[in-house]
């Protein structure tokens, strides 16, 4: 668990640096985006932590999630800000899920994990509303992109189990 949730939470920090460098800190989502990459980091933070602590093994990944998560944040960044935020929904979505299926499996048996994937929780699903509140489903193409979004992360959670 420990692995998965560091590599989301690192992809997560470099989906909104892609993000960010297509549109610099004067767009007006820029502070939000801002705002959620800050929350991001914190995230991605903890679970180094806890990683170094626990002697878990980092996905040999990380290298590829570096490069596919910057590069997710600037071409949906580069297609508009719906776009992104489109992009910030679709992943929060499978988050939220990945995150809830995480806390059934823990129960009571690691509360300090499981408190901090519930605050986690929390905070993406604040992203995500931010993003449906910001025009995500106003995005061009937005069922499908949303989908292929959600796949990829799906994959990526189920790779980064393994690898």
């Amino acid at each position: 668990m420990i692995r998965v949730d560091q590599a989301g939470e690192f992809g997560a920090t470099r989906i909104y640096a892609g993000q960010l460098a297509v549109m610099g800190d004067r767009h007006p989502m820029a502070r939000k985006i801002a705002h959620m990459a800050a929350q991001e980091e914190e995230h991605r933070a903890f679970f180094d932590a806890m990683i170094a602590r626990r002697g878990v093994r980092p996905t040999l990944l990380q290298p590829f999630w570096h490069v596919a998560g910057f590069a997710l944040g600037a071409v949906t960044a580069t297609m508009g800000p719906e776009a992104a935020m489109a992009c910030t929904a679709a992943v929060e979505t499978e988050i939220d899920k990945h995150y809830a299926e995480q806390l059934d499996e823990l129960g009571d048996g690691d509360p300090e994990l499981s408190g901090a994937v519930a605050r986690f929780q929390a905070e993406e699903l604040e992203h995500r509303d931010t993003a449906l509140a910001h025009g995500a489903e106003r995005a061009p193409g937005y069922p499908v992109m949303s989908a292929l979004i959600r796949l990829g992360c799906k994959a990526a959670i189920a790779v980064s189990k393994r690898i």
